[in-house]
């Protein structure tokens, strides 16, 4: 049997995820973002499906992006990372986390989370004299009167019924939500990543991500190249198919905006129109390169994908600074085709939409791991709040429109660690 709380604690999952949200802004934690992944993934699935078991393969599948054909017996990632966890975990609960109420532990063997009330410290044993024996209990209870014990059993029961009675006033009493607002189910109304997130929260509709399907020409059975528009006739394009990253980040936002209380609608590049912008929010995920829709609405300005036209990167897709400020450079490229990704560049951008009050996100890297990159940069708390302090908030309490970039640290087609460059607010 899989248990995410031991048999004799009850608490509120509000309180476990914060309490897993305390962990992760620790000092323990704070500089290991695949960690922070892999606690926030243990936790969700473990509160929401306490009796499933968590196995390494999904783990390493859902947290850590490796292949289908991924084999636990020759890749011990997850093994690896669960025995930093819980190093960390230790760490924590023997510093910062001392006086903490709730302890989580990952048990050896396994991977779902277990949270423990924290046991009261030990009182020192009371100095009893060896001759001393404590007298029997029906002692105890003979000398209270039996009016003393019918009077307190009296005063029990109504004390009960009062409680009660004041709970029902109270529920008959809360205001119902208003119809047309989607009420907040999370702790996190007031955390960085609520805040940074407002502009698409805070209205009734959901936002739409936009995700890339870059232009192909072939099958998979055949071999596929993409679409070139010199040589191609659109009537070829194959445009099913879309990047890892885009889809682990898809997954990210859904996650981070489940926490908010609310949900995302999604869409392909190919399918999106004109009406789309004039109408919602919008999250685009991939760079103009692949999600073409980009090319024809507001984009952003300062920090713009372009590919180089001469050079030994020629034809390479490099993001460029308009406007470098001192000591930063103006073209930011990926690890070269030639070896092994490490790096890659993202860009974060808020641009006013076409429609009144309407906002368009850009999340987007030169490769598919760079916008999974960009992507988890703006669903943790604490690369938000590092954003956020660089950004001006708007009278409304709205993120004012900015654009931001990001360098993408990349493991085994895992994006491991982000870092914010630059940032320029409009």
């Amino acid at each position: 049997m899989f248990m995410a709380l031991s048999p004799t604690f009850i608490a509120d999952p509000e309180q476990l995820f914060q309490q897993v949200d305390n962990i992760i802004k620790s000092h323990s934690l704070r500089s290991c973002e695949s960690l922070c992944r892999l606690l926030q993934y243990l936790a969700k699935e473990s509160l929401d499906h306490p009796y499933s078991p968590l196995k390494e393969y999904q783990i390493a599948i859902e947290v850590f992006g490796r292949p289908a054909g991924f084999d636990p017996q020759s890749d011990a990632t997850v093994r690896v990372q669960a025995s930093r966890l819980r190093l960390k975990l230790a760490e924590y609960y023997e510093s910062e986390g001392v006086s903490d109420p709730i302890v989580v532990k990952i048990p050896k063997g396994g991977y779902h989370l277990i949270f423990e009330p924290k046991p009261p410290e030990a009182s020192p044993p009371s100095q009893v004299p060896t001759t001393a024996q404590p007298p029997p209990r029906k002692v105890v209870v003979e000398t209270i009167p039996a009016r003393v014990r019918a009077a307190f059993i009296l005063l029990l029961v109504c004390l009960a019924m009062a409680l009660l009675g004041l709970g029902d006033l109270w529920w008959n009493r809360k205001l119902p939500e208003p119809a047309n607002v989607v009420p907040n189910l999370s702790h996190a109304s007031a955390t960085p990543l609520a805040a940074f997130w407002r502009p698409f929260t805070s209205g009734v509709e959901e936002p739409w991500v936009i995700f890339s399907n870059a232009a192909f020409v072939g099958r998979p059975e055949t071999g596929m190249r993409y679409y070139s528009s010199l040589r191609d006739s659109k009537s070829a394009v194959y445009d099913h198919y879309t990047g890892v990253g885009e889809v682990l980040a898809i997954h990210a936002l859904d996650d981070a905006f489940g926490t908010l209380g609310r949900r995302i609608l999604v869409k392909r590049g190919s399918l999106f129109t004109l009406d789309d912008v004039k109408n919602n929010n919008l999250i685009f995920v991939g760079s103009p390169s692949e999600n073409l829709s980009l090319l024809d609405i507001p984009n952003t300005q300062e920090f713009v994908f372009q590919r180089l036209t001469s050079g030994p990167r020629q034809g390479d897709l490099s993001i460029v600074s308009k406007h470098p400020k001192p000591g930063e450079t103006s073209t930011y490229l990926a690890s070269p085709s030639s070896v092994s990704l490490t790096e890659d560049y993202s860009v974060i951008g808020l641009v006013p939409g076409l429609g009144s009050g309407q906002y368009v996100m850009i999340l987007a890297g030169t490769t598919t791991f760079g916008t999974q990159g960009a992507v988890e940069f703006v669903c943790r708390q604490e690369s938000v709040d590092k954003l956020l302090h660089a950004i001006p908030v708007a009278s409304a309490g709205l993120t004012r429109p900015f654009e931001a970039l990001v360098r993408v640290k990349i493991a085994r087609g895992v994006p491991v660690e982000s870092e914010l460059v630059s940032v320029r607010v409009r």
